[in-house]
């Protein structure tokens, strides 16, 4: 399903660039600002793409105006980027497969991809987040779908990248994780631009775990923003969630350095402090007194923050880790406590040093 769109000079427009002289056929399964973004930046790298969406309105706006008016106004979609809502089709051949849907739903839609995925795909997510019902990060998630025979073929992308920036050819680091060499070294030289620098790294649990925290903790950035509580508070809470962060990787297996690097401190900065961060703005309404549902019926894109939230807690108490800040936001979600509370309650907790384990 595609109109007579255009691919005139614009930042979504076409240009190679990719390192590698190999073109082939990528599918983006998820067609919000996220997966619009990669789906553009495997365009331009000379790649075939195919964008798939579960709302028909999105894809028909794509093919009348050549632009996601949606999640990523203002940026061309240019035509050689097909964009579909019929999974089988928008995987058919597909050597790469992109999983960008919001994580709540990465089982649901992924679980219908399985079947069309081909035998020697390489799957790449680029989700972050925790599902609710079971706690599984995203590439448990995949590797639960999946066959066994497809495991070397999961990768993992992550890292600090608000989608706008990506699309407007902006430069950005990323981090490619799999516990294969060979499936995140295809990933990197896939995905690599002059303008999209990817790197690797084997600890997946590590880069799995920061994207889905830093939107924890960027809620809570959020809400002091909106108590207009100063540079300090803010300083504060992004070193010590970065602290909850390491503390729960490490009992699920993570490396320390990894929350050093881009999938860490990283996206955690990024998203505490960018302007156009939704978990940033979600958090910063709370702070002025902004009731949760009349906030996330303004949002038309995911806060992944909101619903990981009570998943990342749930996590931590399993492991047996204090998470004080994601505690503290939990209780704000559920309307247990109010904003500016929470912020006394952080801090006159008991004194600690700043290196603790538990």
């Amino acid at each position: 399903m595609t109109g007579d769109r255009t691919a005139g000079p614009s930042p979504g427009s076409r240009t190679i660039e990719s390192a590698g002289p190999e073109s082939i056929r990528a599918a983006v399964v998820g067609a919000g600002s996220w997966g619009t973004a990669l789906a553009l930046l495997l365009d331009r790298n000379g790649h075939e793409v195919r964008l798939w969406s579960h709302n028909p309105h999105v894809v028909d706006e794509i093919d009348e105006h050549g632009e996601n008016r949606s999640y990523l106004p203002g940026i061309q979609v240019p035509s050689s980027v097909s964009v579909v809502t019929d999974m089988a089709s928008a995987l058919e051949g597909a050597q790469v497969v992109v999983s960008v849907t919001p994580s709540q739903y990465v089982g649901e839609v992924m679980a219908r991809a399985a079947a069309h995925l081909e035998p020697d795909a390489l799957v790449v997510s680029a989700s972050k987040g925790i599902e609710v019902s079971t706690l599984r990060r995203m590439d448990q998630v995949l590797a639960d779908l999946l066959p066994t025979s497809c495991h070397d073929r999961l990768s993992v992308l992550s890292g600090p990248s608000f989608a706008i920036e990506v699309a407007e050819q902006r430069p950005t680091a990323v981090v490619a994780a799999s516990r294969s060499r060979e499936a995140r070294l295809r990933t990197q030289e896939i995905f690599s631009s002059r303008n999209f620098r990817v790197y690797t790294n084997p600890d997946v649990i590590g880069v799995e775990l920061g994207g889905a925290v830093k939107n924890v903790i960027a809620l809570a950035a959020g809400v002091a923003a909106g108590l207009e509580l100063g540079r300090n508070t803010q300083a504060a809470l992004i070193t010590r969630g970065l602290a909850e962060m390491t503390r729960l990787g490490i009992a699920l297996g993570a490396k320390p350095s990894t929350f050093s690097g881009l999938a860490g401190m990283g996206d955690l900065v990024l998203t505490c402090t960018g302007e156009i961060s939704r978990n940033r703005t979600v958090g910063s309404r709370l702070g002025r007194g902004e009731a949760l549902d009349d906030i996330l019926a303004d949002m038309r894109a995911v806060a992944e923050g909101v619903r990981t939230a009570p998943a990342v807690l749930a996590l931590a108490r399993k492991e047996g880790v204090e998470m004080p800040i994601a505690s503290q936001v939990c209780r704000m979600l559920d309307g247990e406590v109010k904003p500016r509370s929470a912020v006394e309650e952080l801090m006159t907790r008991d004194p600690k040093p700043e290196t603790w384990s538990s």
